[in-house]
């Protein structure tokens, strides 16, 4: 096992190096580029498209809405509490504003994602809407390429079970263990026993659960943020200072605080904030390929508010708290370094708040992430893998929640990485249809109906 975990970590440490980090904000600079920094100047109109898509507008099987919330019910879990931590604490104040600048790069690569996810998706045999990454890979691209495909099912489908699963069992688990005393096993059933309720219904389910508990704890966990921030208002100004300065120079040790280099804010900010966001890993897309919405165009707009969402807005909740309330030269790391921000500034009722909502983000992270799984599954073996798949997801909440998960994090860690790596390949291929799509569409001011929304024959 510890040849295993030396030969992951070693692998691990080349796929999030410095050709990773260039690759994911490379490709994201470039579509950003190439849209002319469209999806910053009309991030109105995604939210505008979202109000709207709150009904189905055209094919597909769920609302643009629901798309977007089981996007962010996967996106939005243990990387907004404890990877943010994670990172400031490896890489100090300074890797948030990495974060950050991974999220506006990001913003244009899920958009894009989303637009090829639509232009190009299919209806299996069941008539349900799939599309993503293997999709628009064998549609859109010439067969020499295809291979891309099949190696990001076959990385999604085991990622799946690390990042979507067994993680975030254990991140709930864990934190319930610690702030109410509840055992890791009564968790591992209880998670296995909501999850099912869900997922065994299919994306629809999954679709409406997220449409209503994601909005939910997302507001709930913004406003007990604010109150933090407000509560150290007096610290907001250095907290800021310290962001940008240690940005670009190294953080010397402090308090529990073991000091960084400049490169470990780089490289943990985007490491973070690409587990906690998922832009470029190729993930969002097989959500947003099943909804029913006007045309590519229309649910990139929408799409591309999960990263702002995500990061621009939770993650920095999450990190400016910590660093205003002093927590982050503790010592402490991960979940606990963030409870111990809330807690430091809500006496009583801070930890539990963190408690709670890590709880509901993971829980909603593990519906979404299931139907990303399935569908890489899907992918290889057709709709009569799926059932089974539902089942072996269920059965392995209950080993994350109760098992040692140090490797499962390293693993998950690692094949996200490798996910993205196809997923990045196809984007930058795909980029000059792309364009042309966002340059037509704007060209009529969104005005007339996009054709181009159908599955591929």
């Amino acid at each position: 096992m510890e040849a295993l975990n030396n030969i992951v970590g070693a692998i691990n440490g080349i796929v999030w190096g410095p050709v990773m980090l260039v690759l994911i904000l490379g490709v994201g600079f470039f579509l950003q580029v190439g849209l002319k920094f469209m999806p910053i100047l009309r991030l109105g109109k995604g939210f505008s498209l979202l109000f709207q898509g709150r009904s189905s507008q055209g094919e597909g099987q769920i609302s643009p809405f629901n798309a977007l919330m089981t996007s962010l019910s996967a996106t939005i879990g243990t990387g907004n509490i404890a990877g943010v931590a994670t990172a400031i604490f490896l890489g100090g104040p300074g890797a948030l504003f990495w974060m950050w600048m991974t999220a506006l790069v990001g913003m244009a690569t899920k958009y894009a994602e989303a637009v090829c996810a639509v232009k190009y998706r299919e209806v299996d045999e069941l008539g349900n809407y799939v599309g993503g990454p293997m999709y628009y890979i064998k549609n859109g691209l010439a067969s020499h390429w295809h291979w891309l495909a099949w190696a990001f099912a076959l990385f999604g489908a085991i990622a799946a079970f690390g990042i979507g699963n067994g993680v975030q069992a254990n991140g709930v688990a864990d934190v319930l263990e610690a702030n109410f005393g509840v055992n890791t096993s009564v968790t591992g059933v209880i998670l296995m026993v909501l999850t099912a309720a869900v997922i065994l219904g299919g994306i629809s389910r999954i679709g409406a659960v997220a449409g209503k508990l994601v909005p939910f704890m997302a507001v709930a966990y913004i406003v007990a943020g604010f109150l933090v921030l407000l509560i150290n208002i007096g610290a907001i100004g250095d907290t800021i200072g310290l962001v940008f300065t240690h940005a670009f120079t190294p953080s010397a040790a402090q308090g529990g605080f073991a000091g960084a280099a400049v490169w470990a804010a780089i490289r943990f900010g985007v490491a973070r904030g690409v587990f906690s966001n998922e832009a470029g890993l190729g993930s969002a897309p097989i959500a947003h390929a099943a909804a029913s919405t006007k045309g590519p165009v229309n649910q990139g707009l929408v799409a591309m508010l999960g990263t702002f969402i995500d990061t621009i807005i939770v993650c920095s909740i999450t990190g400016l708290a910590i660093i205003a309330s002093g927590a982050w030269t503790s010592g402490e790391s991960g979940a606990a370094l963030t409870s111990l921000a809330f807690e430091t500034s809500l006496p009583g009722i801070g930890g539990s708040l963190i408690a709670i909502s890590l709880s509901i983000f993971a829980f909603t992270t593990i519906l979404g992430w299931s139907f990303y799984g399935e569908k890489c599954v899907g992918f290889f073996f057709g709709h009569r893998a799926l059932m089974p798949y539902r089942v072996l997801w269920i059965a392995m909440i209950y080993f994350g929640a109760t098992a040692d998960l140090g490797f499962i994090w390293l693993l998950a860690d690692t094949l996200n990485a490798m996910m993205a790596i196809p997923n990045l390949i196809a984007l930058a291929l795909l980029s000059p249809i792309v364009f042309k799509l966002t340059k037509e569409f704007f060209a009529s001011d969104g005005a007339s109906e996009e054709t181009s929304s159908k599955p591929a024959e």
